[in-house]
């Protein structure tokens, strides 16, 4: 391999943990969110549900930060010979909500627990098209 192709290489593996950084921050968010849910669902007052869409609202921003990291990724792959780009589509957009109620609450925690699990897909497949990179870039030295 030559410096061009590792310099490519390592720009791909920076862009994965830039992506990955965002994705595992949007499920910690997530994950916070889902809690705070849960206790608002049963018992909860106006603060837990304040805290939860505090929790959502940060989740929603990493969300975007993770796309735009994904798209850093998926561009950077297509320079790398051997490897294409990803494509993870689907990423839940909170709206705020301005009501509130039992229904609203578990359709809210649904939500929540669909962006937990495509959080954890890009996730998966993010750090296996790194492993995937830093062998190739491994090998080749």
């Amino acid at each position: 391999m030559n410096e061009l192709e590792r310099r490519e290489v390592q720009e791909a593996i920076e862009a994965a943990d830039d992506a990955l950084f965002h994705l595992k921050s949007a499920r910690a968010c997530l994950n916070s969110a889902g809690n705070w849910g849960l206790l608002d669902m049963f018992g909860g007052n106006a603060i837990t549900g304040l805290l939860k869409h505090g929790k959502m609202s940060k989740a929603e921003t990493e969300i975007e930060n993770a796309k735009y990291a994904l798209e850093k990724f998926s561009r950077e792959l297509r320079d790398v010979q051997g490897f294409s780009s990803i494509h993870i589509e689907g990423f839940l957009t909170f709206a705020d909500f301005f009501f509130d109620g039992f229904l609203v609450d578990v359709w809210v925690q649904s939500k929540i627990s669909n962006a937990k699990k495509q959080c954890d897909e890009a996730i998966k497949q993010v750090e296996d098209i790194r492993r995937k990179l830093a062998a190739f870039n491994n090998s080749s030295q």
